[in-house]
């Protein structure tokens, strides 16, 4: 598919969505090609990414502080 920049600039919803459907799209300026708009591809999740992630890093927590005071005593550094 091919669009010019002023088509991009008023209907870049439209665009999006045509990309995101896995259309690739051809921008083009005065004629030339400028850039093209690509779908990225989806990869699928891994176990290692799960086990990697920083989401839900608290819910074991033991320690009696809470998240904010934890936070809070990290970000002071190391008194000498």
């Amino acid at each position: 598919m091919e669009v010019t920049t002023k088509e991009l600039r008023i209907q870049p919803g439209k665009i999006i969505e045509q990309v995101a459907n896995g259309q690739e799209v051809t921008v083009t300026f005065r004629g030339k090609a400028l850039a093209r708009i690509v779908p990225i591809l989806r990869q699928t999740k891994s176990r290692e990414a799960d086990e990697v992630s920083i989401f839900g890093m608290w819910k074991s927590h033991s320690i009696d502080e809470t998240v904010e005071d934890t936070v809070r005593n990290i970000r002071k550094g190391r008194q000498i």
